[in-house]
């Protein structure tokens, strides 16, 4: 059995399945580790990891301890609390339905890719970063979410491994502009925090490919050489003229984190900028939901729990939670199992009943077969067209090999 477990609940015995934490801050070679002795504790702490998971059937229990499906029950439902309290002002009004903004969504996600290769290349020879451009894609970006949000942010989560650099900086963009947009900022400053996330990976191409590309967890004198690139991107930014504060800012804090645990400077609390506090939720949900080369996506569910979880230890509890207002835990374009068995692509995730979206039906998992005529209903009815069925959790799209957009309208 799965438990989650506070660090200083540790003692030799137990057999630790997940650090509850990302792949580069632990020091161990696998995320499944014997503790053998108090060394191996010393060096978690030393960590600043503070929860656990055990595997109790592999080593010692502790009693009292949360299993894993209570935890992720008891996170799901307090997420949920969180989207139902959300007002009219703090969902976003569409201008535009998905399907008419979803082929120039297309066209701003392709030219912000190939924007940010050629700045990235650009960076590696030594050229001059081309502002006035960048800021150009970001302008379109901000009119596309202006009018649907849903389709550039679906479109923004399709990529390849070895995209995974450039398309990382494309969709944190996204992702800053449409959060901003959430929480009330002037235009101005949508647009600066949206150019701050375009460029925050900037230093990244001082990195030797060896290591930006390395398949397998990095030593901890390579993961050193990484952490360098916040640095070396503020270096490239400082030489950069018309880049504001404002942008600067997402760069040289977004791996900042609120107990101190973060890099180059190791703020805390406020000495993090709202900008930096933003960009590090972006940053790490998008990571979190990519396949990279040295491991696989999570689906977005998993992804939004992992940031509540660390509410008010690494990030800022009041953003969190308004992201989670912000995009929804069933975005538009995510795959998910009914109460009757059946899997349906949510297709519009309607302004009072982001838990209940419409959604499009396309297999039956009783039968295992797909709809030979796929067709919508509206879960938010209280009968008839579907309002007797019910979201019991994601799926993913790979498990019965569909390419969820083919589905959309």
């Amino acid at each position: 059995m799965i438990k989650k477990i506070n660090v200083n609940e540790l003692i030799p015995g137990m057999f630790i399945s997940d650090f509850n934490c990302t792949w580069l801050q632990h020091p161990f070679l696998s995320n499944n580790v014997k503790v053998k002795d108090e060394k191996i504790i010393n060096k978690i702490c030393e960590y600043g990891i503070r929860e656990v998971y055990i595997d109790t059937d592999k080593g010692l229990d502790v009693a009292h301890a949360q299993t894993e499906k209570e935890m992720i029950q008891q996170i799901q439902t307090e997420i949920e609390e969180v989207i139902e309290s959300a007002t009219e002002d703090t969902v976003h009004k569409k201008q535009t339905s998905f399907k008419e903004e979803l082929v120039n969504a297309g066209k701003v996600i392709e030219e912000a890719s190939q924007t940010v290769k050629n700045i990235m290349e650009d960076i590696k020879l030594g050229k001059q970063l081309n502002i006035e451009t960048a800021n150009e894609i970001v302008l379109k970006m901000i009119d596309s979410i202006i009018r649907n949000k849903d389709a550039l942010v679906s479109l923004g989560r399709i990529r390849k491994k070895d995209e995974y650099t450039f398309m990382h900086s494309v969709n944190v963009c996204v992702l800053m502009v449409a959060f901003s947009k959430h929480l009330g900022y002037d235009d101005k400053t949508i647009e600066l925090l949206g150019m701050g996330g375009l460029l925050h990976d900037i230093g990244k191409m001082r990195i030797p490919l060896s290591i930006l590309n390395k398949p397998y967890k990095l030593t901890a004198r390579e993961y050193d050489i990484v952490k360098v690139h916040v640095k070396d991107g503020c270096d490239i930014l400082a030489q950069s003229p018309g880049i504001s504060e404002t942008s600067f800012l997402v760069t040289s804090h977004h791996h900042e984190r609120l107990d101190g645990t973060g890099y180059p400077r190791g703020l805390k609390g406020e000495e993090i900028s709202d900008a930096g506090k933003m960009a590090a939720i972006a940053d790490m949900y998008d990571a979190m939901t990519s396949d990279r080369c040295y491991k696989m996506k999570i689906l977005p569910t998993s992804g939004l729990r992992e940031l509540y979880e660390l509410r008010g230890i690494q990030l800022d509890d009041v953003m969190v939670q308004e992201f989670i207002r912000c995009f929804g835990i069933y975005p538009v374009g995510t795959l998910v199992r009914l109460k009757s068995g059946l899997l349906a692509i949510v297709i519009d995730n309607s302004d009072h009943n982001l838990l209940q979206p419409k959604v499009r039906v396309i297999y039956d998992a009783n039968k295992e077969e797909f709809i030979r005529m796929p067709y919508e209903i509206d879960l938010s009815q209280s009968s008839g067209d579907g309002g007797a069925d019910s979201i019991t959790n994601y799926e993913s799209p790979e498990r019965i090999h569909i390419h969820t957009l083919s589905y959309l309208p």
